[in-house]
């Protein structure tokens, strides 16, 4: 029996301690879907499977998963009304370990790797990395899947002393090929392989392992999450984009009460382009709306009446590089959400959008900014217009301002992700948006 009554209220250090958890817990985006499939459960929420069929009812909360990365939550309050949903992703750039990625050299055991997303490269040297991600394996005669996590460091990518690259503090480059493959172990008189590593690993959890057939594996700081700061004013901590907003919608979904109907998805494979069965230009949200409004008709008026909220990380204006920034319009961390404009649909916000945000933060007594990337500049994207365009549903991009987005550690303000989460609950409880 799904809960139809919101959880107690968190104050701001308890949300940011159960943040930490969630994010120590969810090195990869198989993790972070299980992560959160788990708290769904522990709330009440039921899981549905795409191969079987559904039986809904009102006033009941259920989640579907795809690929064991991408995850949909919904408490279906009354069909017949419209829908608010909070999207976001569960991937981060990082090192992926390539098929045959075994190497070794000089004597040395080092895994090849390609590099996932536009990831800030420098800051990979010299950390403690660990080993997380999904096996494929052959168990008693069947094909199984099996997540697994080392969890302490087993690796690093060690930098090139300055004294054998002097130039090496003048904008050095980085060849991902050659300079980025961990290293593992010294090979020494036994042979090591990331096959018989895994068999290991895999062998923890399972008897009768005869085989591993694939994985997807990805390297990750074992650094925990840290609240930081001479006045704690800060959260550190690796995948802040975009598992901070699945942390967020995640809380406001399970605090806000059971009025109105509410959606949270959180699609893998945004960092790449979002083009995959469970990413956000794939068929995943439109295929389970179609199944809870099977008829055109009654979906179309939902959907017509419905709102998204699109929420990723955006750039907090840098102390020491604020040239980066349009001059109205460098959010400041700790002073609130941000609404993410761009005239070219790379966020889907709009002036409904964005008056609908505002008049929800100032309901909440949230304070909120405005970024727009400076004219001569690109600009980055969410899966915001894709989901617009795809389903098309009017939608607003958000975020919690960040520091050093897309390397692998990120700073964020130790307020900002509690302060969204009230917006977004009051979001999932307000009747009429527009009043």
């Amino acid at each position: 029996m799904s809960q139809s009554v919101p959880a107690a209220v968190l104050t701001n250090s308890d949300f940011n301690q159960s943040l930490l958890g969630f994010l120590q817990a969810s090195p990869t985006p198989f993790h972070a879907t299980d992560s959160m499939a788990n708290i769904l459960l522990s709330a009440g929420y039921t899981e549905l499977f795409e191969d079987q069929t559904w039986q809904l009812q009102e006033q009941a909360g259920y989640f579907i998963r795809r690929n064991d990365s991408s995850i949909i939550a919904i408490w279906l309050a009354d069909k017949s009304q419209a829908l608010r949903l909070i999207g976001a992703h569960t991937d981060s750039p990082c090192l992926k370990v390539k098929p045959n990625a075994d190497l070794s050299g000089k004597g040395y055991f080092q895994l090849g790797v390609e590099v996932y997303g536009g990831a800030l490269l420098a800051p990979w040297f010299d950390r403690d990395l660990s080993l997380a991600g999904r096996v494929h394996a052959r168990i008693g005669g069947k094909i199984e899947s099996v997540m697994v996590n080392f969890e302490r460091a087993i690796a690093t990518v060690p930098s090139l002393a300055i004294h054998l690259d002097r130039e090496a503090n003048k904008g050095r480059t980085i060849n991902p090929q050659t300079q980025l493959p961990p290293v593992l172990s010294i090979a020494g008189a036994k042979d090591k392989d990331l096959n018989s590593i895994l068999m290991v690993e895999v062998a923890k959890q399972h008897k009768g392992v005869e085989s591993i057939l694939d994985y997807e594996l990805f390297f990750y700081d074992t650094q925990p999450p840290a609240i930081i700061g001479l006045e704690n004013e800060f959260i550190a901590s690796a995948r802040l984009d975009n598992l901070l907003s699945c942390f967020i919608g995640l809380k406001s979904l399970l605090q806000a009460d059971g009025s109105q109907n509410k959606l949270l998805i959180c699609s893998d494979h945004e960092e790449v382009g979002s083009a995959s069965a469970c990413g956000a230009q794939g068929p995943f949200l439109q295929q389970v709306l179609e199944r809870i409004w099977s008829d055109n008709e009654e979906r179309n008026r939902i959907i017509a009446g419905s709102m998204m909220i699109s929420a990723d990380n955006a750039h907090g204006i840098h102390p020491n590089f604020t040239d980066r920034h349009d001059q109205n319009h460098g959010p400041l961390l700790n002073q609130g959400p941000v609404i993410k404009i761009n005239a070219n649909q790379r966020y889907a916000t709009n002036s409904l959008t964005s008056a609908i945000f505002k008049q929800l933060c100032d309901d909440a007594g949230v304070r909120y900014q405005a970024f727009v990337t400076r004219t001569d500049m690109g600009c980055g994207s969410t899966i915001g217009p894709i989901t617009a365009s795809e389903v098309g549903i009017e939608t607003i991009d958000i975020g919690v301002p960040t520091f050093g987005m897309h390397s692998i550690r990120e700073l964020a303000g130790s307020e900002d992700a509690f302060e969204l989460t009230r917006v977004l609950k009051h979001f999932f409880e307000k009747g009429s948006l527009t009043d």
